[in-house]
């Protein structure tokens, strides 16, 4: 019977009824003749290219039955490839046959992935990770054993030394997503990895808008990550010593970014999984010298009682928040640092910026709580409501921390919710969920622009209410131009050529 096989794998080059047959009856027969299991594959790949779509797609659906034995990586890297079609019923087949050759051969599968991932052209290569990112957690523990989970982390660290940030935030979705790494030991693994690729040893560049959003996109990668087990400090301790003393210096690719505050939220909210800090006195002298750099004096009275200035110094709200916050984190490490390191005079100057503070925060919470007193539902929806919400949380937070400043000796045993938190506490270790492409038709690129939790700034000038909201992209994409390679600077020695 092999010529009459080898008949039907001709068909290939016949019309269009000739290549239908061939397409159901190659798979069909393919492993009685194992000796022409080349030509077969090679046959069938003809088919997947061919220009008619009916053809196409029979032979795509037919492929992972040929996904038998040593074929199947083979298979794998084909489907695999033939991501890149924008036929959107073709790549939902292509979708469908990369899944049910999974659960044949996880690992063999995989091994096709990553080697488009790793030499593919580069729409394969963007198509292959976005498969992963969006199709691994949907398989059965079955499938995703601990074996194969060690396979993806390998394979990733391999893909790793060269990536665009987005490539970056999509594998650390797919690695905080597999189940070994869940784990405490896992989770340290994780915040390695992303301290690696933030390239925390080397001198940080605050003119560079590339230097400044890699350092900001690994950090975001960081956060979710961190728990009272898994410390921040390697990141607080770089923050503290080469991002803060910069911090009006730093520039961003991003479009509309406050990227002062940003850093400062980031900061903020790792200062609280912050462990043992080797030059902690140092570190907190920094923080502290920054915090008064927000921290204004009151304007000096001319001798009829009145001020001698024209107006009063703004008092920048959301700045001192996360500030405060991480001196006080920070604080309860060395609870003598405000009145054993720190000299009469200057805790003196400390208590007077404090006091003038939290004299003008007195009257802005009383002027929010008359605003929004009787208002429930609907009527808190309103912009000008919701920027008033927020800013009763900052300024209450900032009156909770000063008033534990104020206690003598300091006090550092106050809790607080950061005001772009949410107010039920979430388990520290838990990754952040992120939305899903799990639509069938192929990936469509995003805008750059923002995606989800706008945090709001609330900066009023003394005595008025700010309308004038910052809004930020936790997650920003790509927007890391001029780099060498894969857009970070090459950091792995094959240069895929790409610009961001």
């Amino acid at each position: 019977h092999k010529d009459a096989y080898q008949a039907i794998l001709d068909g290939v080059k016949g019309g269009a009824k000739e290549k239908r047959l061939a397409a159901q009856f190659i798979p069909k027969f393919f492993k009685h003749f194992p000796e022409l299991a080349d030509s077969a594959i090679n046959a069938q790949l003809d088919l997947c290219e061919d220009e008619d779509v009916s053809i196409r797609r029979q032979a795509i659906k037919e492929l992972p039955q040929f996904a038998t034995g040593d074929n199947l990586p083979r298979v794998a890297d084909i489907l695999t490839q033939l991501l890149q079609s924008d036929d959107s019923a073709e790549f939902n087949l292509v979708n469908n046959a990369l899944l049910s050759i999974f659960k044949m051969d996880a690992k063999g599968t995989l091994g096709g992935l990553f080697s488009q991932i790793l030499q593919g052209e580069d729409i394969v290569r963007e198509r292959a990770i976005k498969f992963l990112s969006t199709k691994l957690k949907t398989l059965p523990e079955e499938v995703m054993t601990k074996e194969v989970e060690e396979f993806i982390l390998t394979e990733s660290k391999k893909v790793l030394e060269d990536v665009t940030g987005e490539e970056f935030v999509l594998f650390m979705k797919i690695l905080s997503g597999l189940k070994s790494l869940q784990t405490v030991s896992g989770r340290q693994q994780l915040v390695e990895l992303v301290a690696e690729q933030a390239d925390l040893e080397q001198t940080f560049n605050p003119s560079d808008p590339d230097c400044v959003d890699r350092l900001l996109q690994c950090t975001r990668q960081a956060v979710p990550l961190f728990s009272k087990n898994v410390h921040s400090t390697k990141f607080v301790t770089y923050f503290c010593e080469h991002v803060l003393p910069n911090l009006s210096s730093l520039t961003t690719p991003v479009e509309g970014l406050d990227i002062q505050l940003e850093v400062l939220k980031l900061l903020a909210e790792m200062s609280s999984f912050c462990g043992d800090m080797e030059k902690l006195e140092s570190n907190l002298k920094k923080l502290f010298d920054k915090l008064l750099e927000y921290m204004p004096l009151p304007p000096e009275e001319a001798e009829n009682g009145e001020n001698a200035g024209s107006e009063e110094p703004k008092l920048q709200f959301s700045y001192v928040e996360c500030l405060l916050y991480s001196f006080h984190q920070l604080g309860r490490k060395l609870p003598d640092f405000l009145t054993a390191k720190l000299n009469a005079e200057k805790l003196k100057d400390f208590k007077i910026r404090l006091q003038y503070f939290a004299r003008g925060l007195q009257v802005y919470i009383r002027q929010l709580r008359l605003a929004l007193q009787g208002k429930t539902g609907e009527a808190l929806k309103t912009e000008e409501n919701k920027i008033k919400v927020v800013a009763l949380k900052i300024t209450n937070n900032i009156n909770v921390l000063i008033k534990d400043l104020f206690h003598i000796p300091p006090s550092y045993k106050s809790t607080v919710t950061l005001s772009w938190k949410p107010v039920q506490k979430a388990d520290a270790g838990q990754k952040r969920t992120t939305e899903d492409t799990t639509s069938s038709s192929p990936p469509k690129k995003s805008p750059a622009g923002p995606k989800r939790d706008a945090r709001q700034i609330y900066n009023p000038p003394s005595g008025k209410y700010s309308s004038n909201l910052g809004s930020f992209s936790y997650e920003q994409r790509g927007g890391f131009r001029g780099g060498r390679g894969r857009g970070w600077g090459g950091r792995g020695n094959r240069s895929r050529g790409r610009i961001y």
